[in-house]
């Protein structure tokens, strides 16, 4: 549907007393069977689907806002509204609506809004369905005007008669002019009464008498009059400032009056919620509901214009960008942005989403890696604010912008790299800059946020990216403060290795020599009693372990990170102290865990160090650890070779069969062009059995030894024969001769199938007799040790 007079937004309450938006949509007004009457229907202008179906109801009380507003309740808590795109649409439908209820379509309510008590109560007074009588707008009649306006404000129906009634006649205009008098006159009385009666009159909760009171022609005489409240004793200046303090500022000139006039008033009016109005007692924290709206609605549309003038916001981005801007049109140009993207905060999250977009589309982010590295504390405290937002809104995509960066610009001055400078260069004694970066680089490098696609793995690229060229700038106050010299800037091993080296090492040998990659067994370091401990070092390795990420192990494995560690647990020596506790606490961590790479590390390159220690059982757990996991492993990948090679070994035996029968040359199966009859099959399967038996039996016998890592060599010493005293080597008269050709006989060699099968059986013992035959057979290669070597 292209009809744009019928556009609209479905927005319902919450139960925060904020709008919500359901969608964008075409209305359209038509019976509904199911319904039994007429109904307002919205479809999804995306996808055609219903996002709202409502009935007409004769009775609902339908309000006409702002000329672009239609709001509803349809029950208890659950107010409705739909916002126009154009204002004859809602003429329209508000034409509809009014039709079914029987309404004149110049009213702005169509029903009371009186509860059932009351309903029945004002029944019985036929004196109260005329509209309330006004007293005359004059001086002499200021207090009695302002005790109607008080009295009225416990009774809903009351209320909206006294609207209908201010309305109809004009008469606050009227009374602002009475302000006006009575200000010049010096009548203090009579501006008491007279805030009384304005603030009243905004708790009748109207948005019809808002239109008026919040016009260019009286909301600043709305202001003066909210000025003089009674309980003090000096009028406040509430003009004074929004005229002469609060000055609008057009970092870029706005040429559409409508959008400038909105943005006035807008403010205006959220200064008198939030300035004037004293915060409402519980019986009237309803009144201002409509209020609420009008801003939240204001704000919605100055958003909206502003977003689809991308005229206006480039000129705002080359500004901001451009090297000629003075500073103070700089701040300016921050703090515009800041007060834009809150604004955005008003907006629904489909809106917000298509806000960011355009945001980044235009460049924002560049644009705030600049203005975050300026000296100006103002400029830098508003670009955070706005970085906050975009961190906020999509961490995805600022890590993909940074990431991106890289490939252009040197570390120094990535976006991510200035946030942490900044973060660390904090000069505020309560850190509150510091603090609020910190949460937005903890977004950042969080894991549970980040994407994992089909192509791509977000945490892996940012980390590696992150450990890369971000890490040593995060480090360097770190590393700073535990060494007398700076400390050179390199890739992140390098430095995660040092914050690790600091627990032992004397702190003037890091300017010289970087610890070693490796640890031997023999010649642990630590001789020296004076070695500085760095426990917050301890601390973070322990914290780092107690991830039990496999990316952080590795990286823990491949810098050798425990050396140090173990070198400041030799050094204490056999004191019992908070040291040798958080070590031997660390290392029992690993073992309860059963962290796996960890284990196997520290036993391969450390456990000749740590055997010695035995007041405690951890280090004799780790190698008891160490040996089960290998034991597995090693009974899995023998179950893994047994399954693999008892299919090989058939189609090995049928090979052999097939080929010891074509030396023969006697055929199992007749060729396929002769004719064989079919009583010749029972003798050739006799001869198959035959020959099949006596393979098997020569199988048994015959276990194979490994001779070299390919291959094994049979030995005869373990078969039946050997056991009762005969020739062992009496089953090689069983096996066919060898061919023409000069192939051997298959008792010779077998394929390295055969070692799942019978090597795992006996291949693990060696016996005496073993070697003699080795002597005898002098083509045989020497055997390796046994496994359990």
């Amino acid at each position: 549907m292209s009809d744009t007079r019928r556009r609209v937004k479905v927005y319902t309450l919450n139960e925060d007393r904020q709008w919500d938006d359901r969608g964008t949509g075409h209305v359209s007004s038509t019976y509904v069977e199911e319904l039994k009457g007429m109904s307002l229907l919205v479809r999804a202008e995306s996808d055609g689907s219903l996002l709202l179906e409502s009935k007409i109801n004769p009775n609902t009380a339908y309000q006409k806002q702002q000329d672009t507003l239609i709001v509803w309740s349809e029950a208890e808590n659950y107010d409705l509204a739909l916002s126009f795109q154009e204002k004859a649409g809602c003429d329209e439908i508000w034409e509809k609506i009014c039709q079914v209820q029987g309404k004149d379509p110049s009213v702005e309510v169509t029903q009371d809004l009186i509860d059932e008590s009351e309903e029945e109560r004002f029944e019985e007074m036929p004196e109260t369905s005329h509209l309330i009588d006004l007293p005359t707008c004059e001086l002499n009649k200021l207090e009695e005007i302002a005790d109607l306006v008080t009295s009225v404000l416990s009774s809903p129906i009351r209320r909206e008669k006294l609207a209908l009634a201010l309305e109809n006649e004009g008469y606050i205009k009227k009374l602002l002019q009475l302000f006006q008098a009575c200000e010049n006159l010096e009548n203090t009385e009579g501006l008491h009464h007279l805030y009384e009666i304005i603030r009243g009159i905004l708790f009748l909760n109207k948005a019809t008498l808002f239109e008026v009171m919040f016009s260019d022609e009286c909301i600043m005489d709305v202001v003066g009059c909210l000025e003089y409240d009674p309980a003090l004793a000096q009028p406040k200046r509430h003009r004074e400032f929004l005229t002469k303090t609060a000055k609008f500022k057009e970092v870029i000139p706005i040429t559409d009056s409508e959008l400038r006039q909105k943005i006035h008033q807008t403010y205006r009016v959220q200064y008198i919620q939030d300035i004037i109005l004293p915060t409402p007692s519980v019986f009237e924290e309803n009144f201002l509901s409509t209020l609420t709206s009008f801003i939240f609605f204001n704000k919605v549309e100055i958003v909206s214009m502003l977003q689809e003038d991308e005229k206006f916001l480039s000129e705002v981005f080359a500004q901001l960008t451009d090297e000629a801007t003075d500073d103070d049109k700089r701040r300016e140009l921050v703090n515009f942005f800041k007060e834009f993207c809150a604004f955005s905060q008003t907006l629904q999250p489909q809106n917000r989403d298509a806000f960011f977009k355009t945001l980044a589309k235009l460049g924002i982010l560049p644009a705030l890696e600049i203005v975050m590295g300026m000296d100006d504390l103002q400029v830098r405290s508003a670009a955070t604010d706005i970085f906050s937002y975009l961190v906020e809104f999509s961490p995805s995509m600022v890590r993909e912008f940074v990431m991106q960066e890289a490939q252009q610009s040197d570390d120094d001055i990535l976006l991510i790299n200035v946030v942490i400078e900044q973060m660390i260069c904090d000069t505020d004694p309560e850190l509150g800059g510091a603090v609020q970066l910190m949460g937005l680089l903890r977004t950042l490098i969080d894991p549970e946020n980040m994407l994992a696609t089909t192509n791509k793995t977000e945490k892996s690229e940012f980390l590696n990216f992150f450990y890369n060229h971000c890490m040593h700038v995060l480090t360097a106050p770190l590393l700073t403060n535990t060494s007398e010299d700076k400390c050179e800037k390199d890739f992140f091993l390098k430095h995660y290795r040092y914050s690790w080296s600091f627990i032992c090492t004397p702190s003037h040998s890091h300017s010289h020599s970087t610890p070693s990659s490796s640890i031997s067994q023999d010649n642990i370091v630590g001789s020296n009693k004076n070695n500085t401990i760095c426990p917050g070092a301890l601390r973070f390795m322990r914290r780092i372990i107690g991830l039990k990420d496999e990316f952080y192990n590795r990286y823990i494995t491949k810098g050798n990170l425990f050396e140090p560690v173990i070198n400041a647990l030799l050094d204490n020596g056999t004191r019992y102290n908070l040291l040798n506790s958080a070590v031997i606490e660390l290392f029992e961590f690993i073992r309860v865990e059963d962290i796996k790479s960890l284990t196997a590390h520290i036993v391969e390159n450390f456990y000749k160090a740590l055997e010695s220690i035995e007041y405690v059982q951890t280090f004799k757990g780790l190698k008891t650890k160490y040996e089960q996991e290998k034991d597995r492993q090693n009974q899995k990948l023998n179950s893994n070779r047994f399954r693999r090679d008892a299919k090989a070994l058939e189609e090995d035996e049928e090979m052999w069969f097939n080929e010891d029968e074509e030396e023969e040359g006697k055929a199992v199966v007749a060729p396929v062009e002769k004719s064989k009859p079919e009583d010749d099959f029972p003798d050739n399967y006799e001869k198959f059995m035959e020959t099949k038996k006596a393979k098997e039996s020569e199988d048994k016998e015959n276990l194979p030894k490994r001779t070299s890592p390919g291959g094994f060599k049979f030995t005869f010493s373990h078969s039946a024969s050997a056991a009762n005293g005969t020739n062992s080597k009496s089953v090689v008269a069983q096996t066919p001769p060898a061919t023409s050709n000069g192939s051997s006989s298959k008792t010779t060699n077998l394929p390295t199938s055969v070692t799942a099968t019978k090597g795992s059986l006996v291949g693990l013992v060696d016996y005496p007799d073993d070697e003699e035959e080795d002597e005898e057979e002098e083509t045989s290669p020497r055997k390796r040790p046994r496994l359990g070597s």
